[in-house]
């Protein structure tokens, strides 16, 4: 089957000159292949008269038009698509009670659009754009699968779910007060005070939203999501803005919710992926065109095949390059000129003071400041940048 993906923001033919439509060959041969839709002029393509010849997707000036050529057998498993030329959807994921079940793939590919299906949120339309969406198709499509059982809940409105967004930063956006008032209003389980206590944000009770940092949001928002009662927990990207600690903290608590419900989380962290999860849908696909998601697999096994790029049972290669993480010993002694010296630097604030021992920097060097949140490092980093 073959897909033509059009980004709507992209494109703009009252800046250009509808290069798509006028070198398109069938076009040039009295077809509409490539037409401009009245009133926004946007570009409309042709699924069924497209060769795939690929002309418009470099003639376009704002890299507005992907084609994709995909196996036929995808065309039955088609779950949603966003309009005529819009993402499409492949598959959906299976929520395990008792199991942490993640999602890994590049950002763009449809990961957050299977959450809404799964909570019941976004009714799928299966690829018709016609008629008015309904679960049945899709109800039908897993008949005779554990799918089937789950999605059947969600159709009935059975199912009550959770979400952990991944922009914690627009939170102070949406909700004005405290930590305390905003925990309270969504608590349905009365585990505030312990959920508080475990993610460690007691101590940010009182304040207000817009003056949290981003790991404490991001804990604040994860909080959030486990005092409500759900039948499956939804956690997009919970290790953004957390330190080392704090990610392993988050991730026991999460494997703590999972034994009595169902959870799914996105992460694009290996090491968090690898140390919470317990099973892994790989999803792969193009950004804005679609997305694939695979079969679940043991977590081991699906960050391997994330870093080799080719899964063997489908035969699809969905990266040109292995990702290989290479070990070398450390070079005894740096021969490249020194960039910056420093010796015992001493700062401070009213309520913190940083303390270093003398160091150098060499050109060519790579130096990794690692530790807890607000210890200081980017204070570090502003000093030798002169900043401070």
């Amino acid at each position: 089957m073959r897909i033509a993906a059009l980004d709507r923001d992209r494109c703009q033919p009252s800046r250009c000159r509808k290069e798509c439509s006028y070198f398109c060959p069938v076009n040039r041969q009295g077809g509409e292949c490539i037409i401009h839709e009245e009133g926004s002029e946007k570009a409309e393509i042709s699924e069924v008269l497209c060769i795939g010849c690929g002309i418009c997707i470099h003639k376009c000036p704002f890299e507005a038009i992907a084609i994709v050529n995909l196996p036929e057998q995808l065309d039955e498993e088609l779950v949603h698509q966003y309009g005529i030329n819009g993402f499409r959807l492949f598959r959906l994921p299976l929520p395990r009670e008792g199991r942490v079940v993640g999602l890994l793939g590049p950002n763009g590919i449809g990961k957050t659009t299977a959450f809404q299906i799964l909570s019941g949120n976004l009714v799928p339309n299966m690829g018709n754009l016609l008629d008015r969406p309904s679960w049945g198709p899709l109800l039908e499509m897993y008949s005779g699968t554990e799918m089937f059982d789950f999605m059947e809940k969600v159709a009935n409105r059975e199912v009550t779910a959770a979400l952990k967004p991944q922009y914690v930063d627009r939170l102070p956006k949406h909700f004005k007060g405290k930590v305390r008032k905003l925990l309270e209003q969504v608590d349905e389980r009365g585990v505030v005070d312990e959920t508080v206590e475990k993610l460690g944000i007691a101590p940010v009770l009182d304040q207000d939203l817009e003056t949290l940092s981003g790991g404490e949001l991001q804990r604040l928002a994860i909080a959030a999501a486990i005092v409500r009662r759900a039948d499956v927990y939804f956690f997009d990207e919970p290790s953004s803005y957390l330190d080392i600690h704090q990610r392993l903290v988050v991730a026991q608590v999460i494997q703590e919710l999972s034994e009595d419900h169902n959870v799914l989380i996105i992460e694009h962290d290996l090491a968090v992926l690898d140390s919470l999860a317990d099973q892994v849908h790989l999803m792969y696909g193009e950004e804005g065109a679609y997305g694939v998601m695979t079969k679940a697999r043991p977590v081991r096994a699906a960050i391997n095949v994330y870093l080799e790029g080719f899964l063997r049972e489908e035969n699809i290669r969905f990266r040109n390059r292995q990702i290989k993480f290479e070990s070398r010993p450390p070079r005894k002694e740096w021969e490249t000129p020194i960039l910056i010296e420093y010796g015992d630097l001493v700062l401070r604030y009213p309520a913190f003071e940083l303390r270093t021992e003398p160091g150098r920097i060499h050109m060519g060097e790579v130096v990794g400041v690692v530790g807890p949140n607000a210890t200081g490092k980017t204070t570090f980093v502003k000093v030798l940048a002169g900043v401070l």
